[in-house]
């Protein structure tokens, strides 16, 4: 029964993760066709959310290397629910942390880092599965950088096949597409970031049903993708304003064309790396997107200041979550739980 309570809580932990996780991220969703005046922002977050949840259809690869990828499988059967708990609250405080000071960090990589800070604390850093978790670091610079160069190349093609049409009429167009392009993200976001958690309340289920058999078959039930995207939607729907506002009027100014080429940019690299198995940052990647398009105006229509701040965000989310998750973890076993 005991077991079974802290199964249960750590669950609920899980599913408010992926709550703060729409909650921090919903500026990825909703930033440029609120910037660019397209839609409201109660009418964007409420598309957002509603894509948000569509993501389900989508397989679980990104599931499978959370749940087995990040770190040897052998220490949850180990050390029990306690690690996987102490990973959940190491990520949710980073998530809170960056969105107080509104900045759009990685709700993805937060879990990374609390899942390697709470291996390392139980076992070295033998814990750490190497293929997965480089594959998933080596991310942080590629998904920004395909974001930024797809971006900044997509709003070259409109330019250039738009050329002899007036701006005005050309937003016209884009401001009934971005419709399309900010509901395709979303439905990416939903995709990736759903199946985080998917993959920890996965390995949570077979930990209770099979504590002494750690190879058994990884598995996520209907009702797990259910939570789990009905968590992100309901995160996404009321939205971490704080970071929209970086991300919608800080970063750089969008035209509703501009809007379309971030959006499908980035939406099209997180549908592959979806199908891929890798678990990137839908911050990341947006955020490059947005700076790539702002650069075809000119290289100081970017606040490069601002990106600089995102960026070092980024580099220390994953050691900053692992320190959170690996402290409370040593913190939790000296008091003999």
């Amino acid at each position: 029964m005991e077991l079974l309570s802290l199964v249960a809580v750590t669950i609920a932990l899980v599913l408010a993760f992926e709550f703060v996780n729409g909650f921090h991220d919903s500026a990825n969703s909703i930033a440029t066709i609120v910037a660019t005046k397209v839609l409201t922002p109660i009418a964007a977050v409420s598309l957002a959310a509603v894509f948000n949840f569509a993501g389900i259809v989508v397989g679980q690869e990104v599931a499978k290397t959370i749940g087995k990828g990040i770190i040897d499988t052998n220490l949850v059967w180990e050390y029990g629910v306690m690690l996987v708990f102490c990973a959940v609250v190491g990520a949710i405080i980073w998530d809170l942390i960056t969105w107080w000071f509104g900045i759009p960090t990685s709700s993805s990589h937060a879990l990374v880092g609390g899942l390697i800070g709470a291996g390392v604390a139980g076992a070295g850093i033998g814990a750490i599965v190497w293929t997965g978790t480089l594959k998933t670091a080596s991310f942080i610079v590629i998904s920004p950088t395909v974001g930024l160069v797809t971006g900044f190349a997509l709003v070259i093609v409109v330019m250039w096949v738009a050329r002899k049409i007036t701006r005005t009429i050309v937003n016209k167009w884009f401001r009934k597409l971005q419709l399309a392009s900010s509901a395709f993200f979303s439905f990416t976001h939903g995709t990736n970031d759903a199946q985080k958690g998917m993959g920890v309340i996965a390995l949570l289920l077979l930990l209770n049903a099979n504590p002494d058999a750690p190879t058994a078959e990884f598995f996520v039930p209907l009702w797990v993708m259910v939570a789990c995207h009905a968590a992100i939607s309901l995160g996404t729907f009321f939205g971490g304003w704080r970071i929209v506002k970086t991300m919608a009027t800080r970063l750089t100014h969008l035209d509703p064309y501009q809007g379309f080429c971030a959006e499908t940019g980035a939406a099209a690299m997180l549908f592959l790396t979806a199908k891929l198995g890798i678990p990137v940052s839908t911050t990341h990647t947006i955020s490059g997107s947005i700076m790539g398009v702002g650069a075809t105006r000119r290289l100081s229509a970017v606040r490069w200041g601002i990106g600089r701040r995102i960026v070092i965000a980024w580099i220390l989310t994953i050691p900053a979550a692992a320190t959170i998750a690996g402290s409370l973890f040593l913190l939790l076993l000296g008091l003999g739980f």
